[in-house]
């Protein structure tokens, strides 16, 4: 299995030894050794899973790389994290996916609530199985635990990713940038229950929620 591990904050370093990693197209900065590099098709899912992405407006184009030596991977000077997955399941918006070990399958799912948030569907990209992801941030990312004793609500804007058995909801209401009278149309909400992680950035995305 490739080895993932960070050069400073912003450039993932994954050394490999014949094995197989998939990251977002065009991320590659450099490699030392042998390396081979060809584009996914559908996020790595094939024609359907392209089919399936165009339908659900979750964009993710992806190349696998192959090889013996070390790939550095970064993408606009973000901040990277390392995620480990242990036969979990990472849900990630899959403009922050950076890069997956080749075993790890990708997909779509339904979430229930981006929709009214992001204007992009009602769907979210999972990474599945046992291996490391890394993700990527505007900013240092902060990663925020959810208990039963301690449910969490975010902002959609600067939602990254969560794994664990949480449950989402998707409310209308109150944000941040409202209570400092900022906030402008309807505002949102995505609130987690449940036991598991969420990861934030510390800069908001615009959404059709108006800026929440």
């Amino acid at each position: 299995m490739a080895t993932f591990r960070l050069q400073g904050s912003k450039v993932l370093a994954v050394d490999m030894t014949g094995d197989a990693v998939k990251a977002k197209n065009g991320s590659m900065v450099a490699y030392d050794g042998q390396m081979a590099f060809k584009k996914m098709s559908g996020g790595g899912e094939g024609i359907r899973g392209m089919v399936t992405r165009r339908l659900t407006g979750e964009q993710m184009e992806l190349m696998e790389v192959t090889g013996q030596g070390t790939c550095y991977f970064a993408d606009r000077a973000s901040e990277i994290n390392l995620v480990s997955l242990r036969g979990d399941t990472l849900y990630v918006e899959a403009s922050n996916l950076l890069c997956t070990d080749g075993g790890l399958r990708t997909g779509t799912s339904f979430t229930g609530l981006r929709g009214g948030a992001s204007g992009t569907g009602l769907f979210t990209t999972t990474v599945e199985g046992t291996g490391q992801a890394a993700i990527m941030s505007d900013g240092p990312a902060v990663v925020l635990r959810v208990t039963p004793q301690y449910p969490l609500s975010v902002d959609p804007g600067a939602y990254i990713a969560h794994q664990g058995s949480l449950r989402q909801n998707f409310q209308s209401g109150v944000t941040f940038r409202t209570l400092m009278g900022e906030g402008g149309g309807e505002a949102f909400q995505i609130r987690f229950e449940g036991d598991g992680l969420v990861y934030v950035q510390p800069s908001e995305r615009n959404t059709i929620g108006g800026d929440v």
